[in-house]
């Protein structure tokens, strides 16, 4: 099984490749930025050691290197979104508890493992933290969950298929849901524009919500990634009832009295 490395345990010295580069990218997931110095010190490494790591993680575009470190980068496909306002509202709301909860989220997922995700900023951060992962499988409705992983051999990747819903990048429709309808997964990130303990996950469109019941159903562990701004919250659709999800992951902005009626349900709660 592949073995992560975190910022809490990674040793002092660390000769292990694999461990060095995931504790980069967790790193650049945190603070956006790294600095050589600082890595060097923290994973007992030389300079050479790391340099040639940061020009590994860049030709496979996990970073982009500067003076002195490195910094995180987007890919090209959002430019066209430089100028839009709602979408950079919807991308900088919560940005950092999203990062936490994609963090989190991510060390569910082990090496073998076929994994599926809903379309939505905070999916979209589970997704980046994935990336330190190989042999995986990624079940997408969402062309930028797709193009996030699109330089990576390593990743197998599945997507639906139909309609685009260019709100969130979402493919929805009937060839989105005959494609739905065959897939199935270990585990599901379900990313929700609300979740209530009595009404259930919902979402505000039903064509996305159709394609994401059908793969909420075909996973064997379904989880709920969602920034405390989204409990206790009800939207337009039903993506399931609560009572069905197995962990959901907030962020530490979340009140023992929001998350009470989750407990209650049975449903583990983590708040980072």
């Amino acid at each position: 099984m592949h073995q992560r490395g975190t910022l809490r345990n990674m040793p002092a010295k660390s000769d292990n490749l694999i461990a060095r580069h995931e504790y980069i990218l967790q790193r650049l997931q945190e603070t956006g930025s790294v600095a050589v110095d600082e890595l060097c010190t923290t994973l007992g490494a030389s300079i050479a050691t790391i340099r040639r790591d940061l020009e590994d993680l860049e030709t496979r575009s996990l970073l982009r290197r500067t003076r002195g470190g490195a910094v995180q980068i987007g890919p090209l496909f959002y430019e066209p979104f430089r100028h839009d306002s709602s979408f950079q509202d919807k991308v900088s709301s919560f940005a950092e508890e999203k990062r936490r909860i994609g963090l989190a989220a991510s060390k569910l997922v082990s090496a073998g493992q076929k994994v599926s995700l809903s379309g939505g900023t905070t999916t979209t951060e589970v997704v980046r933290s994935l990336k330190v992962l190989s042999d995986i499988s990624i079940i997408t409705n969402t062309v930028n969950v797709a193009m996030e992983l699109s330089n990576r051999k390593d990743i197998e990747v599945i997507v639906t298929g139909g309609h685009l819903r260019g709100s969130w990048f979402t493919l929805v429709g009937p060839l989105a849901n005959a494609a739905a309808d065959m897939l199935f997964s270990d585990i599901m990130f379900i990313g929700v524009d609300g979740i209530d303990s009595k009404k259930g996950l919902t979402c505000t469109n039903a064509s996305e919500a159709e394609v994401l019941r059908k793969l909420v159903q075909h996973a064997k562990m379904k989880v709920v990634v969602a920034d405390h701004s989204k409990l206790g919250s009800v939207s337009n659709y039903l993506l399931c009832p609560t009572k069905e999800i197995d962990r959901l992951i907030t962020d530490s902005g979340a009140s023992g009295s929001a998350i009470a009626p989750f407990e209650k349900l049975g449903i583990d709660v983590t708040r980072v």
